[in-house]
């Protein structure tokens, strides 16, 4: 009840500092697959691609319903207006989102975004994040999307979203090209924490490698140093870890994760961070990923 009416006096114009924040918000990230116009083959893409249809859009949505979260960060959404598209939805199914960050990087059609509840009080995304590839210059093709939103006075939540180079093949590596954007997040995120030890950090999105790649490691850092993040390790209702269905190998892994930073990782609700799986099990008829989610506790500090 408190989150509509913090909906409500948003949208009238009435600032929400003055309520009180929720005992808990959820935070989901999700691959929505290819919210984007129809792209054939070409010089520019390699693969056609289909407008996502109508009824994968509906069973998004009804699973983003579900989840009811806060706050949700995507990837793969296509152009500003397709994502105008997606948010009319999601105010249509009664879910009420006020503030957006939409972030367009190297990758011409992919992107990410974000939806909040809350008010977003900064705005740090980067959108040209080069490196160097055996003397070839290259960026982090989507970009990091950097947002910090404001639970209430007292509680600021910082929130930095990815989505690393894809499986498919490339000339120059896709591994390695994915290995290269994992350091520039790590190196971004170390940052962070660096000049704000007592950052509320979430990094998270769609990483396209498991746990046992070099990615895994770039991104989490060294144990029990306080620019470590820890992955909350999310499971679904059956005790499955994985996130992503691959239907050309037949393959299913996690490849999605929530990291968290030390300040923030005991404000997190451990048991209630999970990896979506309903009933119906229609998780397929949305997207070849789960979305991934997690509970917060907000202390209040600053």
């Amino acid at each position: 009840m408190q989150r509509v009416l913090l909906v409500l006096f948003v949208a009238a114009g009435i600032h929400p500092r003055i309520f009180a924040a929720p005992p808990e918000i959820t935070f989901c990230h999700y691959n929505v697959r290819n919210y984007v116009h129809t792209m054939p083959a070409d010089e520019t893409h390699k693969y056609a691609t289909r407008a996502k249809p109508a009824a994968e859009i509906n069973a998004l949505v009804a699973i983003i319903k579900d989840i009811n979260p806060d706050i949700l960060g995507v990837c793969e959404m296509g152009t500003p207006e397709r994502f105008e598209d997606f948010k009319k939805r999601l105010a249509e199914a009664g879910l009420g989102y006020v503030e957006s960050e939409y972030v367009q990087a190297a990758d011409p059609d992919r992107h990410l975004a974000l939806v909040s509840r809350f008010p977003i009080v900064a705005r740090n995304s980067q959108t040209d994040v080069p490196f160097e590839v055996n003397g070839l210059q290259e960026k982090v093709r989507r970009g990091f999307l950097d947002v910090t939103v404001e639970v209430n006075p007292n509680y600021q939540l910082r929130l930095v979203g990815v989505h690393l180079k894809s499986k498919l093949p490339i000339p120059e590596g896709e591994a390695l090209i994915r290995r290269y954007e994992a350091q520039k997040l790590r190196a971004y995120v170390e940052k962070i924490m660096t000049v704000d030890p007592k950052v509320n950090l979430v990094c998270y999105g769609d990483f396209n490698d498991t746990k046992n790649e070099p990615m895994f490691s770039e991104i989490s850092g060294v144990k029990a140093t306080s620019t470590y993040l820890a992955d909350l390790w999310a499971k679904d209702a059956f005790g499955d870890r994985w996130t992503h269905y691959w239907k050309t190998a037949d393959e299913y892994s996690r490849i999605d994760y929530l990291f968290v930073s030390p300040a923030l990782f005991r404000e997190v609700v451990l048991n209630k961070s999970r990896i979506y799986r309903s009933e119906a099990n229609d998780w397929a008829a949305a997207s070849d990923h789960r979305a991934v989610y997690t509970s917060i506790v907000p202390f209040n500090k600053k």
